[in-house]
């Protein structure tokens, strides 16, 4: 795979090439890195060569300046071929948008070129046992250290399913400082990090997870993004903000993808001397996976409008979009291996791929009950503004 991809782009006019070549390279292997259940590691170097890992940071941050329709649309070709390489670029992504949002001057010079080029490998870790959709329960404690010749923080706790856990440099950590809630960069070389490999999981299976346990990892203060009391509304806030974007983008990918496998099926399988698409049950499935499918790349969009417009709806419709995206994802790869029979169902087919994947698109980010609850939320708040349901 590395062979095929691009050389490192000089800008962002040459995104869109840069996503169909690493798209095309990973399609004939994406199933036997599900497999096998890990993202090869020449594979992260091509990606991070390519310069994708973090493609919104400007320019002078060693990114591509990428809008976030050019975001969207890169995650819905990766999301449509390989959704560990999606969740790859997500994480990196949605670390760097934290750092770049809070961040310190000096922290941005110091992590975000990093994270450009891939030469830093990130993992975003919030979720414990005990906090999942409510984060604001977080057990990691974080302190000051007295004495030494630099301020420094001691973290502890445990923390789960991080996505390239397993293999990730540097971890933005969750926790509580003073009673606050508090972010922290750990490289996980640190003294006290500990890694536990998750296997066999229902998707995202070359995605590398891993639990990882804090037992006094000592850092420098200066690896706090933001003061305390800012972790959870504003940084891990950011970070959460940007994968749900991500994820809805590789949903409707997946979605997209189905749906062709489902088109090019019809067409060529029979059953006895007639072909499935003849049958009005058949088109009639196509008909609705295809308006579904439409809707969500419809909703991704006005997402991506919003963010690229700074408007304050943007949070909302990013939830929304995600929401409809991975329920659209998760439906219409479920009609795809249906409709596929034996041919869906087999080991390396990317339509059961992706069945699996979606299932977890649905809960990652915010379960669909959790995103609900937000988007009813955002009405009721324009409709006490406006008395009018928002309308303008």
């Amino acid at each position: 795979m590395t062979a095929a991809v691009a050389p490192v782009p000089t800008g962002p006019p040459k995104l869109g090439d840069l996503g169909v070549d690493l798209a095309a390279a990973a399609r004939d292997e994406a199933a036997g890195w599900d497999r096998d259940g890990a993202l090869p590691a020449e594979v992260r170097r091509a990606v991070a060569a390519t310069g994708l890992l973090a493609a919104d940071l400007p320019v002078g941050y060693g990114g591509l300046g990428a809008t976030p329709v050019q975001v969207g649309e890169l995650c819905a070709r990766l999301g449509g071929v390989c959704s560990t390489l999606r969740a790859l670029v997500t994480v990196q992504a949605m670390v760097a948008a934290a750092v770049r949002r809070w961040g310190t001057v000096e922290q941005r010079a110091r992590w975000l070129p990093a994270f450009a080029r891939g030469e830093l490998l990130a993992g975003f870790a919030a979720t414990e046992a005990g906090a999942g959709s409510d984060l604001a329960a977080v057990g990691t404690r974080i302190r000051a250290v007295a004495g030494g010749q630099q301020p420094t923080l001691e973290l502890t706790g445990v923390k789960r399913w991080v996505t390239f856990g397993q293999v990730a440099d540097v971890v933005l950590v969750l926790g509580e400082l003073d009673g606050q809630h508090a972010t922290v960069l750990v490289e996980t070389d640190r003294a006290g990090v500990t890694r536990q490999p998750v296997e066999g999981q229902l998707g995202l299976r070359a995605a590398q997870l891993a639990h990882i346990q804090l037992d006094g990892v000592r850092v420098p203060a200066t690896n706090r993004i933001a003061p305390p009391g800012f972790g959870l509304s504003h940084v891990a806030a950011t970070a959460l903000d940007h994968g749900r974007f991500t994820v809805g983008w590789g949903c409707v990918g997946m979605a997209e993808a189905c749906l062709r496998d489902m088109a090019d099926h019809v067409l060529t399988r029979r059953q006895g001397h007639t072909l499935l698409a003849e049958h009005q049950t058949v088109r009639a499935l196509l008909g609705r996976t295809t308006v579904d499918t439409a809707a969500a790349r419809e909703l991704a969009t006005r997402a991506a409008r919003l963010r690229a417009s700074g408007s304050p709806d943007a949070v909302a419709g990013t939830v929304a979009a995600k929401y409809a995206a991975a329920r659209t994802a998760a439906s219409v790869a479920g009609a795809a291996v249906q409709l596929l029979g034996a041919a869906g169902c087999a080991p390396d087919s990317r339509v059961a791929r992706f069945y699996r994947d979606a299932k977890v698109m649905e809960i990652i980010e915010g379960s669909a009950q959790v995103a609900e609850l937000h988007i009813a939320d955002h009405l009721l708040r324009r409709t006490r503004a406006t008395g009018s349901g928002g309308r303008r």
